[in-house]
């Protein structure tokens, strides 16, 4: 009579072990925090940025201009005459005022 040789768990252990890691290791480079979703928001929140700081940077651009137009060195009446009468409320004795 031969001995009766019982299955071994090694195997099946392996494979769920493996199978587990697998599959932690797939979510994680899908779903993890350096993953392929997390890197789609990382490039969504940059393109935003970037059109804000385009954005920013024709404010300043615009800024500039003006500051430059009231400067000591170089005087645009047409603009002095424009902030004096949005800020202060001027009117020239030949204008009616319209509300």
């Amino acid at each position: 009579m031969t001995p009766r040789r019982t299955p071994s768990l090694g195997v099946p252990v392996f494979f769920a072990v493996t199978l587990s890691l697998s599959a932690y290791f797939t979510f994680a480079a899908v779903q993890g925090d350096f993953g392929i979703f997390r890197r789609a928001e990382f490039k969504v929140e940059g393109d935003r940025l970037e059109r804000e700081l385009s954005e920013i940077q024709s404010e300043v651009t615009r800024m500039e201009n003006l500051t430059l137009r009231m400067s000591d060195g170089y005087l645009d009446i047409d603009l002095l005459d424009q902030q004096a009468r949005d800020v202060l409320g001027l009117v020239r004795g030949d204008e009616i005022v319209v509300n």
